[in-house]
């Protein structure tokens, strides 16, 4: 098991290999924050935006919460994706979920884990919905899965009723709502096909 201390040890290491390669990349990185994408995601650990799509810090401003949902009623979320596409002006939201999600799985077997089980009360709900669906596959790897793309479809939708975003949208701007589902087992990104843009919602 690693050390707190291996991770200052690491950053020492990374920042110092940085800067011999690159010179100029912390002080330009400084500089300014201009990322083209918005990455809405799973608090899981093994689902690292930057690493899985090789990106450089800097290119995607990030939230992650359980099972990356989309709440009206979490202004933390509500907060990231308003300066997100007001401010940074961002071109793309990503919502990207994950199989063998941890938060799917919980919902979909009623687990009962204490105050999480508020938080994934839409996801129970989903499930309801899709029930017959969902409960047609033999494996519960299956369920988990088909359940996870489900989930990323609906939190797109609640992305592309946003006001903030209507409201780039009707101003004229090209604003891209995606959906995506990170495979664990492969290391690849599935696109599930579900991207709006303005011309698709206004």
């Amino acid at each position: 098991m690693k050390r707190l201390q291996d991770l200052l040890d690491y950053n020492l290491a990374w920042a110092q290999e940085k800067k011999s390669t690159e010179p100029d990349f912390f002080k330009n990185l400084s500089k300014q924050q201009t990322p083209n994408f918005l990455w809405i995601g799973c608090s899981d650990s093994r689902v690292p935006e930057t690493q899985i799509s090789q990106q450089n810090p800097g290119d995607i401003f990030v939230h992650r919460n359980i099972a990356n949902l989309v709440l009206h009623s979490d202004m933390n979320l509500q907060s990231v994706l308003q300066y997100a596409v007001e401010v940074l002006k961002v071109g793309h939201v990503i919502v990207c979920g994950h199989y063998g999600c941890g938060g799917i799985k919980a919902a979909l077997e009623d687990q009962k884990l204490g105050l999480i089980d508020n938080w994934l009360r839409n996801i129970k709900d989903l499930y309801q919905l899709h029930k017959e669906e969902i409960d047609s596959f033999e494996k519960e790897s299956e369920r988990v899965n088909r359940l996870s793309e489900l989930n990323v479809e609906q939190q797109v939708r609640y992305v592309c009723d946003n006001p903030f975003v209507r409201s780039e949208w009707a101003s004229g701007r090209d604003l891209w709502v995606h959906g995506w589902v990170y495979d664990l087992e492969t290391g690849l990104i599935k696109d599930l096909e579900v991207t709006v843009g303005k011309k698709d919602c206004v």
